[in-house]
């Protein structure tokens, strides 16, 4: 995996965590080739869409 897309991922997973503190470091466990069923677990469980969850991800 790109160390530059781990980098990017461990602010963003960071900020999420303050912003949603319903989320713990399980949740935000980022894995090469699972990136779909991450989005879908964390948009279930914040109660957003697809889409609304990677705006929210974008503007971080």
């Amino acid at each position: 995996m790109d160390s530059n897309l781990i980098g990017y991922w461990n602010i963003k997973k960071e900020k999420l965590k303050q912003k949603y503190q319903i989320l713990t470091d399980k949740d935000l466990c980022f894995r090469e080739g699972k990136e779909k069923e991450l989005i879908e677990m964390l948009g279930y469980k914040l109660g957003k869409t697809k889409q609304e969850l990677l705006n929210i991800i974008v503007a971080l």
